[in-house]
Parts: structure tokens; sequence; C-alpha cells
């Protein structure tokens, strides 16, 4: 079974050569525009690469304004600011996630509390979020308390993970009734629909990363998109330094970051998403492969779930136990077949280890099977 694959993969890929997870792509007008931004010397985080990347990923997703950032975490941390988090509030996000979403809570200095994955989605679990929420809670002065720690819960940030989108109306729903805004993590979701809805557009701010293993890629990078005007406009300025606007002078007004999007990286990002609908529809085409592929074999390929639309960033397949998982990683990246392993869960890091949970036995689960394999575009 597993050489099958191997095979599969290799004429799939047309390689007889290392196949990576997933590689960068560029066939349009990166290096045109690459070259008009050093001609320009406009390279760092003034040009009109940054403002046309943020234009085009609003038009895109649907969202009324975007704000470029220095990596999907940076995007992540403001987004978590806007939602109003402070040092010792908390935030509810899944254990089954990349560290960054764990990290940007831990900035602020907030803690993390881990709420089960929906079996079917992979993302938060709107019904246990609800359970938890009922029988750990309560409201006070319009605050939702912790009722063991007493701290303030103040966002809850879900994760559209590998591309498929969560029950996203679902948890925005939950957290209305305990005065608790939602922050998306949505970085690995371009392109992802929940409902006919973009992703990152259910919360008060969605959370997008462009790193060099995206579905499209600026480099480095990172988008918060929203439809309020005034955070829309917070956020902008406490990216760019907060720095007040003078021909000359240096004036700040609040403690702010320099998480800027370099306009050379934007630059990279603008000719990316021109073809980004090209870059959807091949991903859809292979994912169509692998899911013929898997149809007559004793392993189950991950698709979305109703009511969405997914990118298919990352695709996954689910093993039957923790040793057959291994078996195969094994065997597929000695071929020179990459394979990866879900993350490990983030209550287990030495880090989050003494942080509240509640029965996390779906995210237990898919640890132990879920694989992602090759997922590059194909031309």
């Amino acid at each position: 079974m597993y050489q099958d694959f191997i095979d599969f993969a290799r004429k799939t890929f047309s390689t007889e050569e290392f196949i990576p997870l997933h590689a960068p792509i560029f066939f349009g007008n990166e290096k045109k525009y690459l070259n008009e931004c050093i001609d320009s010397t406009f390279v760092s985080s003034v040009g009109k690469f940054v403002d046309k990347f943020e234009s085009d990923v609003a038009k895109f997703t649907g969202a009324k304004h975007a704000i470029a950032t220095t990596n999907g975490t940076a995007a992540l941390h403001i987004g978590l600011l806007m939602a109003g988090v402070t040092k010792e509030d908390e935030v509810i996000t899944q254990p089954l996630t990349f560290i960054a979403t764990c990290n940007a809570i831990s900035y602020i200095g907030a803690h993390s509390i881990f709420i089960d994955v929906d079996k079917e989605t992979l993302g938060l679990s709107a019904e246990k979020l609800e359970h938890f929420l009922i029988n750990n809670t309560q409201i006070i002065n319009g605050d939702c308390i912790n009722k063991l720690t007493k701290r303030k819960i103040k966002a809850v940030v879900p994760m559209h993970t590998f591309g498929f989108a969560t029950k996203i109306d679902d948890i925005v729903s939950v957290c209305n009734k305990f005065n608790i805004t939602v922050v998306e993590d949505a970085a690995e979701s371009l392109g992802s629909y929940y409902k006919g809805k973009h992703t990152g557009r259910y919360g008060l701010v969605g959370a997008f990363s462009f790193n060099g293993n995206k579905t499209i890629t600026t480099g480095g990078g990172g988008m918060l998109i929203t439809d309020d005007d005034l955070i829309a406009k917070k956020a902008k300025h406490i990216t760019t330094t907060a720095k007040i606007p003078h021909k000359w002078e240096y004036e700040h007004d609040m403690i702010a970051y320099n998480y800027r999007l370099p306009n050379i990286n934007a630059a990279l990002g603008c000719a990316q998403m021109e073809n980004l609908p090209r870059i959807l529809d091949n991903k859809n085409k292979l994912a169509k492969k692998y899911i013929e592929f898997f149809k007559e074999k004793p392993i189950n390929y991950l698709q979305g779930p109703k009511d969405t639309k997914p990118n298919y960033w990352l695709n996954a397949i689910l093993l039957e136990d923790l040793e057959e998982r291994n078996l195969f990683l094994e065997e597929t990246n000695k071929k020179g077949v990459m394979t990866r392993p879900i993350w490990k869960l983030m209550n287990t890091l030495n880090m989050f280890k003494y942080a509240q949970t509640g029965n996390l036995e779906n995210s237990q689960w898919f640890e132990q099977r879920v694989v992602n394999i090759p997922s590059s575009v194909i031309l």
C-alpha cells in the first residue's frame, strides 16, 4: 500500500526526485514586480505594492479592510490586541494547531485554554466550547469570568485547519452569548469558504499567513482583515510604530509594533494574487486525484465537510492508528516523498502543560492518525 502511494505521487508530480510537502510556485509577474520595487528604491515598509496587496486581499476575501503585516503570527497578535485581550486575560483555542496560535496569545501575557476540535472539521468544536462555557464560567458586569481562575475570558481563536473551514458561525453564536470576541486564525485558509463567505470574515478580525509554504507566498508575510472601520484604523496605526503622520517629525502616541509588511514582499504577493484563482483550481484538481486514488484504499482521505469550500492547502489522510501512521511516515520519507504528521497537541508542550483543558478525545485521536501528503501546485 505504501509503495502504491509512492508510485502514485511520483506519477502525479512527474518526478523521480525528492517531492516536497508544499513548494512555492512562481509563474507570473513576480520578477517584473520585484524589479519595479527595486528600481523604485522603496523596498521597505512604504510603497505602492503594500497598498495594492492589501487592496487585492480585501477584494478577494470580500473584507472591507486588510492590513499587511510581517507574518501571520504578527497579524494574529494584533488581532488579539484589537479584541481587547490584555495581560492575565484568557483566550480559548484548540490544542490541535500550529504553535503560532498560542505564541500570539502568550506575547500579550494572556493564558490559553484548550477546547477540543470537531471530528468533522478538525477545527474548534462549537458544542464543546459551549459546554465548557456553561459549566465553567459566569457573566459578571458583562465579562465572562472563569470560575476556576477568576480571570476574564476575552477571546476565542478557532483555526481553519489545513484550509478546512470550521463551523465558524456556530462558534460566533456561542461566543455572542458569553460576550466573547472571536479572532479567526485563518492562516492556512486563503481561498476557503464557509456557507459562501470567506474564512476570516465571521469574527471581529481574521489573520492570514503568506509564509513560503502557504497557498500563495510573500516569502514571509501576513494580513489582518476586518469590516470594522475603527479596528482597521487602529490596527494600521499600531503596526506602523504608532507614528503620527508628519513630513519630518517623529511623533508617536502609544507603544506599538514595527509589523508593517515590506514593499518588496508585497510585490511578490501582488503577482501571486493575480494567479490565485488558477492556483486554487489546480489544488482542487489535485485533491480530486487523491480522492480517486484513496477511494479503493484502506486509508481515509480528508475532504471538506458540508457547507465548506476548502482551498486544499495541505492534503491530509487518516491512518488506522499511531503504529500505521509511523510506518507510513518512515517509508514515504525514506523513499523521498515528503509526508508529515499533524502537530503535537499544544497542551502536551512544556510551555502549556499547565493550561486548563476540556475533554480532548478528538484532538488526541487525530494526533495519532493524521498525515499530510504532497500538496504543491502542478502546472
